[in-house]
């Protein structure tokens, strides 16, 4: 099967899966794979399939259809000046506040901006008037794909409704050939979910919320900018479920907190055991591999999402939607949750006798022991890259910590800046951990005027002498170029900076110096120095005996 045709099929039998009866066609050439898949589907009898000759015509009959049945109808085009013929239609959608599924044909990337016949810029051709729009992508015959084209439809079918009903554009792009080859093999299933949608979203009413089925085998997963905390990680205790809690989730405290799920869920023979029957996310989770991958493989992915407008899903895994879950208190045995404890206690034990195992002051052990010295209502501020998957990977459960870290777009930009107004914010001691490229690309963030209140924050840096995440990625196998261009050393002495700017300076020397290198008030700088290859052979032997210490449990 060609991908063109994969798609299409997939997205028209997803809005069926949705609820979707009519739909409105205006013919055209790039639409060719919709308008067959449409047009299969009908005489299946899975919808009602409408033809129209004017894309005006189409999306005012599209937009009667919506607003009488209150459900969204769809409506589709070629490429070209025929998109913009719906506009006049969209508008009135969202004015109006009627759902519809706005679904555009057209050119693959390499024929924009060439002169090629009926190729316009379609990308969000709808300003302000759509709810949500969405570049779907050219298809691709590789696994994965289903996944994604089922969630994008799905999603584009909730947000037509939900929090507020009206119009939605997707625009997508079909490659040639576009009628069907007679080949129907693909590279992965073209199935969706047999209970309907692939994404069900729940808009709740005032005092309504989705109730989980009662299980013993839940799991609560906690990500950056996850709201309602503490009411959330209580239910999930009087469940019985372990908390996979990342630093800036801020729930990583209490008796069914993990600290090295990074680890357990490295381990096939664990997760094989450890298959939950639903898994629950607040916030977004997005720092560790094996994390994600437990959300990929769960049954039944339920993500709480107060603003239905957007929702964290990087995997395309959720099965639901809602803006408010009741997880069910059970009673009984509490065997699932002893047994995630005993593989997190030896897998942290194994890691923690790693990192004691040398004196020297390394990345893990800094995220480590620094968490453990700071004293009850700090404040901590995280770069986004290294140091916040290290704090991720060995921080140790504890109460009376605050983790912030710039996760919504992961950027290197301003952490010294965000440090200090987080810090000027906060009512108690706030310290930060930065990489060294991090603080030197926003070092101006230490120029302060002698009229400017100075916060109390000790920044400390690592300093690596450059981009020390790419050692632990594929990208670190290119001896040629890997300095150059991804280790990127800098050879700045830090102390001068500092200076610079007037800013006391202390470098760490040990690593049970910590305590008294962080210590002090107002603003201030430690320097933590590093090795990148030594800091990736750590990471390696940190996996290596968390691994043999669960395998030796099971």
């Amino acid at each position: 099967m060609n991908p063109a045709t994969a798609l299409a099929t997939v997205l028209v039998d997803e809005l069926v899966r949705c609820g979707m009866t009519d739909a409105v066609l205006a013919p055209g050439s790039r639409s060719a794979p919709l308008a067959l898949a449409l047009h299969e589907a009908a005489v299946a009898g899975r919808l009602r399939l409408h033809v129209r000759i004017d894309e005006r015509s189409a999306s005012f009959l599209a937009l009667g259809l919506a607003k009488r049945s209150g459900r969204p109808a769809a409506v589709v085009c070629t490429s070209g000046t025929a998109a913009a013929n719906f506009h006049p239609a969209v508008i009135e959608a969202h004015q109006a506040g009627v759902p519809m599924i706005v679904l555009t044909a057209d050119r693959p990337p390499e024929l924009r901006d060439t002169g090629a016949n009926q190729t316009i810029d379609q990308i969000k051709l709808y300003g302000t008037a759509a709810r949500w729009s969405f570049e779907l992508g050219v298809p691709e015959n590789r696994p994965g794909m289903v996944a994604y084209w089922r969630s994008v439809t799905s999603r584009a079918w909730g947000l037509a409704q939900a929090p507020h009903p009206g119009p939605v554009h997707v625009n997508v792009a079909f490659r040639e050939p576009l009628i069907p080859d007679g080949d129907d093999s693909w590279c992965e299933p073209l199935d969706g979910d047999a209970t309907g949608a692939w994404t069900k979203v729940r808009a709740s009413t005032p005092g309504s919320v989705l109730h989980v089925p009662p299980t013993r085998r839940g799991v609560l997963v906690v990500g950056d900018g996850a709201v309602n905390v503490k009411r959330y990680v209580a239910a999930a205790s009087m469940a019985g479920w372990p908390v996979l809690s990342e630093p800036s989730g801020n729930a990583r405290y209490g008796d069914n907190a993990m600290s090295a799920h990074h680890f357990l869920l490295g381990v096939p023979e664990f997760v094989e055991r450890h298959r939950p029957d639903v898994v629950v996310t607040l916030g977004k989770p997005s720092l560790s591999r094996p994390l994600l991958s437990l959300l990929r493989r769960a049954e039944e992915h339920i993500v709480l999402a107060p603003d239905l407008s957007r929702w964290p899903d990087p995997v395309r895994s959720a099965t639901q939607v809602a803006q408010d879950v009741e997880i069910p208190v059970l009673s009984g045995d509490d065997g699932w949750l002893r047994s995630w404890r005993r593989a997190d206690r030896a897998a942290a034990a194994a890691v923690d006798a790693v990192l004691d195992d040398s004196p020297q002051v390394t990345e893990p052990r800094l995220a480590r022991d620094l968490v453990a010295a700071l004293p009850s209502g700090s404040l901590l501020f995280s770069s986004a890259s290294m140091p916040i998957r290290d704090l991720d990977q060995v921080m140790r459960p504890r109460r009376g910590v605050r983790v912030l870290s710039n996760r919504g777009a992961s950027g290197i930009d301003g952490l010294v800046s965000t440090a200090m107004g987080a810090a000027l914010a906060h009512s108690g001691r706030s310290y930060a951990l930065l990489g060294d490229l991090a603080f030197l690309h926003d070092q101006n963030g230490l120029i302060l005027g002698p009229d400017e209140r100075r916060p109390d924050l000790a920044i400390v840096v690592v300093n690596n002498r450059g981009g020390g995440i790419f050692s632990l990625l594929p990208q670190a196998s290119l001896d040629g170029p890997f300095e150059r261009v991804f280790g990127t050393p800098h050879g700045v002495d830090l102390e001068h900076v500092a200076a610079a700017h007037g800013v006391p300076y202390r470098l760490l020397e040990a690593a049970a110096d910590l305590p008294k290198a962080i210590a002090g008030d107002g603003l201030r700088i430690v320097e933590a120095r590093t090795d990148r290859d030594a800091n990736a052979a750590l990471h390696a032997a940190m996996r290596k005996a968390a691994h043999k210490a669960v395998l030796d449990l099971l």
